[in-house]
């Protein structure tokens, strides 16, 4: 099982997360791209923090909105969608070369990532930028939607991704997180639905159904709060539950 985090998420002189700290615990970092968040700057630093603790680069495109954090869904064609994945991985795979290293993969950002899931058009969009960037991307998705069909269908890696800190509902999809119980805030609650994503298959939806998922990677959000101490606990409750955590492999 691979752990991804979204890091690099800090502007100028404002600072979102602490980095440095989740960074040795994870395998896989996405880092965000300047649209909903991020700079030139925070990008090179991210790349290199992540060279030094030795997790795979993943770009982390979002939709144009500081202000709301990309988490705001917007109107957007599929050609839109499109050219702002184009756009924001190349110029993260710019700075992985100039660092000597590349891209390992692309995962979309908060509203663009669900509504891509939720969107065959959206999806389609985004494999075909990820394909015309890189054919060797992997692209993360939300497991059993339709990012992970798209990316099967067109023959590019995809990496169906599960959230141990975020709620189901009975159909899979995520609980937006406008309502109050989208968040699982208890570590030790959150670590427990991560081995049972792992081993079993399964994560139990708010209704208290059952939800059968197929995951390779979970993700820990660097943004939120506790990020370091979760993302540790997380690694910590896998491995000692026999779950071997590493990065998925490049094609």
């Amino acid at each position: 099982m691979d752990l991804n985090c979204d890091l690099g998420e800090s502007f100028g002189a404002w600072t979102m997360g602490d980095d440095v700290a989740v960074l040795p615990h994870v395998t896989s970092v996405n880092v965000a791209c300047g649209f909903h968040a991020g700079d030139p700057g925070v990008m090179r630093r991210t790349i290199a923090a992540a060279l030094r603790a030795g997790a795979a680069i993943g770009a982390h495109p979002g939709l144009p909105d500081r202000q709301g954090f990309g988490r705001r869904a917007m109107e957007v064609t599929p050609d839109e969608v499109y050219e702002l994945v184009v756009y924001q991985t190349g110029a993260l795979a710019a700075f992985a070369a100039a660092a000597g290293t590349h891209l390992a993969h692309v995962k979309p950002h908060g509203a663009l990532y669900n509504m891509a899931a939720a969107r065959r058009d959206l999806a389609d969009a985004i494999v075909r930028a990820v394909h015309d960037v890189d054919a060797g991307l992997a692209l993360y998705g939300l497991a059993g939607s339709h990012l992970v069909d798209a990316a099967d269908a067109a023959g590019l890696r995809a990496v169906p991704e599960a959230f141990a800190d975020r709620a189901y509902l009975p159909d899979g999809a995520l609980v937006p997180r406008s309502r109050p119980d989208a968040m699982i805030h208890d570590v030790a609650e959150a670590v427990a639905r991560a081995i049972r994503m792992a081993r079993d298959r399964r994560v139990r939806a708010v209704d208290g159904s059952d939800v059968t998922l197929r995951a390779e990677t979970i993700c820990i959000h660097g943004d939120g709060k506790d990020a370091a101490l979760f993302a540790k606990e997380l690694r910590l409750g896998l491995e000692t539950a026999g779950v071997r955590v590493t990065a998925p492999a490049r094609a």
